[in-house]
């Protein structure tokens, strides 16, 4: 099932276009649980974009772009959503087995120029472009994103309905289950890129918490040839990954550069 995105002009559209850098804010999607049981599971989840993982102190993340994909690939809703002055926050009822995807996308276009020797900026739509920048600009450079973050939560035994590609951009394929994770343990994921497999791209493993000790505990991996990589789980707790691919050539706007982020929480358990 295709996660649908809508294009947003916002000033929040800046922070998602580089989230995901090291030294970055970072956005993410918490649920209060990731594995339920029972017929009546609901879960509450946060999405903020911070500068300290899973504390919100920064922006609360926008939900224009947010979905619920069902068990069965099927679009769920979310209910109970309120934005607040540094969170979002949002309620999910599981009404079927399975696991389920939580995703919040955007696509943006962004444009700089100078006209008469003064600097330009402009965002908007991408119908928008061919008359958004006067024709005497000079300088001019466009920036096309696409971005996603996400979080998985699973309501007994796990399934993969829930993760089909839509073809766009960076996505999220398991070997292992997001919702099967413990501590001293492996898992394995994919990435790929525009449905094909992201080679060579650098992924950010980053356990929150951090507050609470010192010394980094971020790790970085590489995807391989078939966009594969690999995490061992050091502790329980709840983790963040992101990965960005950039400064590419625009596949449908000539002369643009395009990047694409993608960012997702898992929880990891005591075995």
């Amino acid at each position: 099932m295709t996660v649908r995105f809508i294009t947003r002009v916002a000033v929040a559209a800046l922070i998602a276009a580089a989230p995901f850098a090291a030294s970055a804010h970072r956005q993410w999607i918490v649920p209060s649980e990731t594995v339920l049981s029972g017929e009546d599971a609901w879960v509450t989840f946060d999405a903020a974009v911070s500068s300290e993982l899973f504390y919100p102190d920064h922006n609360p993340m926008k939900l224009d772009g947010l979905s619920v994909i069902m068990p069965d690939g099927t679009i769920g809703k979310a209910e109970n959503a309120t934005t607040g002055q540094y969170r979002s926050v949002f309620d999910v009822h599981l009404t079927q087995n399975g696991t389920y995807r939580i995703a919040n996308g955007n696509e943006m276009l962004m444009a700089s120029y100078k006209l008469n020797g003064e600097q330009k900026r402009w965002r908007g739509a991408k119908e928008e472009l061919p008359t958004a920048i006067p024709a005497d600009a000079t300088d001019v450079e466009i920036t096309e994103g696409q971005n996603r973050v996400e979080t998985f939560v699973t309501r007994g035994a796990p399934t993969d309905g829930a993760f089909g590609l839509s073809g766009k951009g960076l996505e999220f394929v398991p070997v292992t289950s997001p919702n099967d994770l413990f501590a001293g343990e492996t898992a394995t994921f994919k990435l790929m890129f525009d449905g094909q497999p992201a080679k060579g791209v650098e992924v950010t493993v980053a356990q929150g918490g951090s507050r609470y000790r010192n010394g980094s505990t971020e790790t970085k991996v590489t995807t391989g040839d078939d966009g594969s990589f690999q995490i061992t789980w050091p502790a329980a707790g709840m983790y963040w990954i992101g990965a960005s691919i950039r400064d590419l050539p625009s596949t449908d706007i000539p002369n643009a550069k395009r990047r694409a982020g993608y960012a997702a929480v898992f929880e990891v358990l005591t075995p």
